[in-house]
């Protein structure tokens, strides 16, 4: 999407209105900013560093974003509106501006529940899947030429941005169980891949997590669920349970039949074939053609940070970027990833919370002991303070990994300097290297096949 705006000005209902994005370098706010663009408003935004987003922002016109966070980023004027990030505090510079002077705020969910009553919504939520699920929802509704809308937490794929504000009938959106936003949406057709206790500093149990997805599909009068006794269960009003019976792997991708059609990707994995499954089905419930669905989910070649291929290590070593973060997901790709049928599987992972190291730690060691060696980092910290969770570390899961792995190598490496010394030595042709975590570890993939380099 550029930052042309032709049309009409009955077809820009937010002209009149001026967004200031805290926090806007992020995958969400960062699509929440261009859409807010593509309906008229004049938006800025600020983040403490640059990343890929906001490059991408400012190279289609989108926002010039300020660097670091101080009162003086809030442009002048009483009618400018802030919004800000779940990883805001109250006490950011530009809030308290914003507060002194009775600004407006809203959260990140407070402006994409007014983003989702603007059209007709397919909402993907689960611990799981979300982003690929969405990524070939977009992917199969193009294809049918139907003009979808995103807002997805990652680029969707074939050179398309995380978000798109289209004049088309529909928009796909990720549901976010996190901080229970998935509850302020506006949905007509909800997906659910999966349900897992992941977001322990939200959530203290699993039942109470379910009775958020259970709330969550009640309000929509179409659902696609998983077929999975316990998910079903959840569903109360129509459903379509769907699963990808008798996927059939090879050679890292898949092929599967669905409605009578023969589905062939090129993603890895009996998981993707699976989001497929549930993206066609969505597609379908949202009036798609099913072959010309099919046929567009063939090109599909996987979005942003999801078995993302680098390129290759001078070793010659394969170098794959994964955003999973949770043993389930962290599982599924180690598995994907024996499709390409490597000699080594070589995992390398950077925890994503502590709260989430120190409540998983004995499942992430048994996902990560799916590989041949695994390397393990240091826990990127996102909102959580170190001095609040004692005695939590990479540390942590690089121990119960080695007591998982049964004597195969288990490296405990804290910085991306010395995973990269070691890893540069001990890679080899005929390797896959699996970069994993939701934290900045894509660096570290970057720089394994020379693009880039670690911190």
């Amino acid at each position: 999407m550029t930052a042309a705006r032709a049309a009409a000005p009955e077809a820009l209902p937010w002209r009149d209105r001026r967004l200031h994005f805290v926090g806007v370098g992020g995958a969400g706010m960062s699509g929440y900013a261009r859409a807010a663009h593509a309906l008229g408003a004049q938006v800025s935004g600020s983040d403490r560093a640059s990343s890929p987003f906001l490059t991408r922002l400012r190279q289609d016109g989108v926002l010039e974003a300020s660097l670091g966070h101080a009162a003086e980023n809030l442009p002048a004027g009483d009618d400018v509106e802030l919004v800000y990030s779940a990883a805001i505090p109250p006490e950011n510079p530009e809030r308290a501006a914003a507060r002194a002077r009775g600004l407006t705020e809203h959260s990140r969910a407070d402006l994409l529940s007014e983003l989702t009553g603007l059209r007709r919504t397919i909402a993907v939520a689960g611990a799981a899947g979300k982003t690929t699920t969405a990524s070939m929802t977009v992917h199969a509704l193009r294809g049918a030429g139907l003009r979808p809308g995103w807002l997805v937490g990652a680029p969707v794929g074939a050179g398309l941005p995380n978000a798109c504000w289209s004049d088309g009938e529909w928009l796909v959106v990720e549901a976010d169980e996190s901080d229970r936003s998935l509850l302020r949406l506006h949905v007509e057709i909800a997906v659910l891949t999966n349900v897992a206790l992941d977001h322990h500093d939200t959530y203290g149990s699993l039942a109470e997590l379910r009775e958020v997805f259970r709330t969550f599909l009640a309000a929509a009068p179409q659902s696609v669920v998983w077929d999975r006794p316990d998910l079903i269960a959840l569903a109360s009003g129509p459903v379509v349970a769907y699963d990808a019976v008798g996927a059939h792997l090879d050679g890292g991708g898949s092929r599967v039949s669905w409605r009578g059609h023969e589905l062939v990707l090129t993603v890895p994995g009996e998981h993707n074939a699976t989001n497929a499954v549930a993206a066609l089905e969505a597609a379908r419930l949202a009036g798609a053609d099913e072959a010309r669905a099919v046929a567009a989910l063939a090109t599909f070649s996987g979005a942003g940070r999801r078995f993302e291929r680098l390129g290759r290590h001078r070793s010659g070593a394969l170098v794959v970027d994964d955003y999973a973060h949770h043993p389930e997901k962290v599982a599924a790709t180690l598995r994907g990833a024996r499709t390409l049928g490597a000699d080594r599987l070589v995992a390398v992972f950077q925890p994503h919370l502590f709260s989430r190291t120190a409540a998983l730690a004995r499942e992430f060691g048994q996902a990560l002991a799916l590989a041949d060696v695994v390397v393990v980092l240091d826990v990127y910290p996102a909102r959580e303070r170190a001095a609040d969770h004692p005695g939590v570390s990479g540390l942590t899961i690089a121990e119960t990994t080695a007591d998982a792995a049964h004597g195969r190598p288990v490296y405990w490496l804290p910085s991306f300097a010395a995973a990269q010394a070691v890893l540069d030595r001990l890679l080899r042709p005929g390797d896959v290297c699996l970069v994993m975590g939701a934290g900045d570890v894509d660096a570290l993939g970057r720089a394994l096949v020379g693009a880039g380099g670690g911190s």
